[in-house]
């Protein structure tokens, strides 16, 4: 039962850091970039959010390239 309480108790942290993770960057603009498309119809929208993908793909391969560095 420890076990599955740790475990527990990790996924909440983890989903603590993706939430203040997310609200940072609507803050800082990412998903509302020049270059996302959005599609409104008249009872649907489609968000393609294509240069926030770039830029979190750049920012993350950056920092896991950091830390793949320290380690040797």
């Amino acid at each position: 039962m420890q076990e599955l309480g740790k475990l527990l108790l990790v996924a909440a942290a983890l989903l603590a850091v993706a939430g203040v993770a997310l609200l940072a960057a609507g803050r800082l603009g990412l998903g509302r970039l020049p270059g996302d498309i959005v599609i409104r119809g008249r009872h649907t929208t489609i968000y393609l959010p294509i240069v926030t993908s770039i830029v979190l793909s750049l920012i993350l391969t950056g920092v896991l390239w950091l830390l793949s560095r320290r380690k040797h």
